[in-house]
């Protein structure tokens, strides 16, 4: 799990920006590698510099992550 409130983008793993991302994170010490073994489908960015990476799709994330937000609006 990961405090929503923090994260500001979920991508996808395939360009070269985000492997440097993910490599230079890595030797950082910021890289969280949650995809359990599985393939990599997408990074999660937080704002506190970590690097998450997930077996999850981003489409799937993303969903999860609008479904949270509406949600959250009609308990208001």
């Amino acid at each position: 799990m990961i405090a929503a409130s923090r994260l500001l983008a979920i991508v996808a793993p395939d360009s070269a920006p985000i492997k440097r991302l993910v490599q230079e994170a890595k030797e950082r010490g910021m890289l969280i590698d949650a995809s359990y073994g599985h393939k990599t489908q997408s990074v999660l960015l937080m704002d506190t510099d970590h690097v998450i990476l997930s077996a999850l799709p981003t489409e799937t994330l993303s969903a999860r992550w609008t479904e949270k937000c509406e949600h959250q609006e009609e308990e208001q």
